[in-house]
C-alpha cells in the first residue's frame, strides 16, 4: 500500500486550492453580497496568493470585473487589521497603490478592481460581488477511495495553506450533513506529513495541546478535517466524507 501512495505522489505536482470563485453580477452592497454567497455557496470570495488571485480573474470569464471581496477591517482591534470574512488574517496583498486610505473613516470592507487591484471602499456601495464555493463530497470513503474518486473527476483531495481555508473549509460543513471529520489530502509517508497533489507543507493547523498523535503515527497515517478548521489524523480505512479541489 505504501508503494502505491509513493506513486499517487508521484502522479501530480500542480498547485490546488479549496473550493472555485463565482462571480454573481447582481449588484448588492457588501453584507447583502456576503448574506447571498453564505446562503447560496460559502462564504466571499478570499485570496491567499497571486495564483488564487488568477482564479478569481478567471472566474469572471478572464477579465476582472470590479466586485466585492471578502476583505473586511477589524475595527475592534487596536491595529484595525483586515480580515476575511470567512475566518483568518490577510496574508497576501494586492492593494492599489495608496490603499487602503479608510476615506473619511468610512471605507472598511474590500472590493477588487477592473484591474485586479484592491481597493477599500464603503460598505453600502452597490456593486457584483465574488463568492467562494467548497463542496463536500457527502459519500463515506476510505482515504485512497476518496483520492481515487477526486482524481477520477479531474481533481485532488485537497490541500489546505491557511487559517482562512481552514476556517472556510470547516464551515462548509456544517451546512450540510456530513461525517464529523472530513477527508483531505495529507497523508503521513517517509516519517513525515506530506500533501498528496506534492504541494509544499509549509503551514499546519494541528490542535494545540493534548495527545500530538500525529508527530509520530503508529496507525493514523491520513490526515481530515474537523468543523473547527482543525486537523485531526485518522485511520486511513475509516470512512468519511471528503473534499476534492
Amino acid at each position: 500500500m505504501e508503494r502505491i501512495i509513493v506513486l499517487l505522489f508521484l502522479c501530480t505536482a500542480v498547485e490546488a486550492f479549496v473550493g472555485k470563485h463565482i462571480f454573481v453580477k447582481e449588484k448588492k452592497n457588501w453584507s447583502e453580497a456576503l448574506d447571498h454567497c453564505r446562503t447560496h455557496y460559502t462564504d466571499l470570495s478570499f485570496v491567499i496568493s497571486q495564483s488564487d488571485q488568477d482564479r478569481l480573474q478567471s472566474a469572471s470569464e478572464g477579465t476582472f470585473c470590479k466586485g466585492w471581496i471578502g476583505l473586511q477591517q477589524d475595527t475592534s482591534g487596536s491595529t484595525a487589521a483586515w480580515m476575511w470574512s470567512a475566518g483568518g488574517r490577510v496574508t497576501y496583498e494586492n492593494w492599489r497603490n495608496g490603499e487602503p486610505n479608510n476615506f473619511k473613516d468610512a471605507e472598511h470592507v474590500g472590493e477588487v478592481l477592473r484591474n485586479g487591484e484592491w481597493n477599500d471602499n464603503e460598505e453600502e456601495q452597490s456593486s457584483p460581488f465574488y463568492c467562494i464555493n467548497i463542496t463536500v463530497v457527502v459519500e463515506e470513503k476510505s482515504w485512497e477511495e476518496a483520492l481515487q474518486h477526486c482524481r477520477e473527476n479531474k481533481a485532488d483531495l485537497s490541500s489546505l495553506h491557511s487559517d482562512t481555508e481552514n476556517i472556510a473549509a470547516g464551515k462548509d460543513q456544517k451546512g450540510v450533513r456530513t461525517t464529523e471529520l472530513v477527508w483531505i489530502g495529507l497523508r503521513f509517508l517517509a516519517d513525515r506529513w506530506l500533501w498528496v497533489n506534492g504541494d509544499p507543507l509549509e503551514y499546519e493547523a494541528w490542535p494545540k495541546g493534548g495527545v500530538q498523535d500525529h508527530q509520530c503515527p503508529m496507525q493514523n497515517r491520513c490526515g481530515a478535517l474537523n468543523k473547527e478548521g482543525l486537523w485531526v489524523n485518522r485511520d486511513c480505512e475509516e470512512k468519511l466524507n471528503f473534499i476534492c479541489s
